[in-house]
């Protein structure tokens, strides 16, 4: 059985940085490519990171180039992202997800996903 525990949200102030982690378990995490989404208070759920099986590629919703860095562990069976400069706008709901199927942008292409940590970034 597949499980994704995500863990390092919380408040922060404008301009701070937190650093979210998504420990994996139940198959092969180095063999799954990952990513990171994220869900503001009646929004849909939105694109923010994904990385593939290796690290080796990387991919960035508009919102988090140059500021956002998705990274794995593959001997540790965690993903993470580290958030820099944060905004208010990047308060949220964030969630990993693996394996996708099709466009990795795409929230429909996963179909294991976490339980979501909150962040909360104050103005």
């Amino acid at each position: 059985q597949v499980q994704l525990v995500e863990t390092g949200g919380g408040l922060v102030q404008t301009g701070g940085s937190l650093r979210l982690s998504c420990a994996a378990s139940g198959r092969s995490f180095s063999s799954y490519a990952m990513a990171w989404f994220r869900q503001a208070p009646g929004r849909e759920r939105d694109f923010v990171a994904a990385i593939s099986t290796t690290g080796g590629m990387t991919y960035y919703a508009d919102s988090a180039k140059g500021r956002f860095t998705i990274s794995r562990d593959n001997a540790k069976n965690t993903l993470y992202l580290q958030m820099n400069s944060l905004k208010p706008e990047d308060t949220a709901v964030y969630y990993c997800a693996q394996d996708p199927e099709g466009n990795y942008r795409d929230e429909g292409a996963y179909e294991y996903w976490g339980q979501g940590t909150l962040v909360t970034v104050s103005s």
